[in-house]
């Protein structure tokens, strides 16, 4: 009796382990999809395509990180948004509109609302919650997608932590660790966005994904585009560069 009992032990001691292996790894995943999009830092210049039917618009902008703590986000096109900006400084987020000559800044309960009239919301963009240390993961599955091994990865966040969504299912790459598709699902666990990648190319001597597209589940028929046109990453760069003031002084 006692050595079935060490047994069964020894079999449940195994089990474990593998189970916190696989979290382990799942973890690690994400640290390093989360890195190859922003690296210690960076600088981008993307276009943001609002598409619904019958109409579009165009958003340029330029972006500045710098760690997951500090992202500046400056609008550069057209004309009427020209020189609004957002600003992440840890958990602190600050918009600022110069038609009106107003810095505000954003509380917590704004982060689910869409930004800049698109399918992304706040926190999408300026990631107030880290899909690193916000969330548990666990490998769930594996496919394939755009001819590359994908691993399914299921995200819940943790108790106490202010994030927008109730649970994320992201398809990232055991390649080049590329998120090609994520699955954002509300509290009550309904499916609201799908995020996909569809162009994946090298920039600054990395791969990655360089146009996504977010869609509604419910509203197939229109989608927010956002295309990197250039990324440069490891730039010098110093945390005071993220102020207000700089914000504010920042010319398209």
């Amino acid at each position: 009796m006692l050595r079935i009992s060490r047994i069964l032990f020894a079999f449940a001691f195994i089990i474990g382990s593998i189970s916190i292996g696989r979290a382990q790894d799942a973890a690690e995943i994400v640290r390093k999809s989360d890195e190859r999009m922003r690296g210690e830092s960076s600088y981008g210049e993307m276009v943001m395509s609002v598409i619904r039917p019958g109409w579009r618009r165009d958003i340029s902008m330029k972006s500045w990180s710098k760690g997951s703590d500090y992202a500046l986000i400056l609008i550069t096109a057209p004309a009427r948004d020209k020189g609004a900006a957002f600003l992440k400084r840890q958990k602190e987020i600050w918009n600022w509109q110069p038609t009106i000559d107003r810095v505000i800044k954003l509380p917590p309960s704004m982060m689910g609302q869409s930004w800049m009239g698109s399918d992304f919301t706040n926190d999408d963009l300026v990631r107030e919650s880290s899909i690193v240390n916000d969330f548990t993961h666990r490998i769930i599955g594996d496919t394939t997608i755009m001819d590359r091994k994908t691993y399914i990865i299921e995200m819940i966040p943790k108790e106490g932590t202010a994030v927008v969504w109730g649970k994320l299912i992201t398809y990232i790459d055991d390649k080049d660790y590329l998120q090609l598709k994520t699955l954002f699902y509300d509290e009550d666990g309904e499916l609201i966005n799908i995020l996909t990648a569809t162009k994946i190319e090298k920039m600054d001597e990395r791969m990655i994904a360089s146009k996504i597209e977010m869609t509604p589940a419910d509203s197939p028929n229109q989608k927010t585009v956002i295309e990197y046109k250039t990324i440069d990453f490891n730039i010098p760069i110093q945390e005071s560069f993220f102020s207000v003031q700089n914000m504010k002084s920042l010319r398209p």
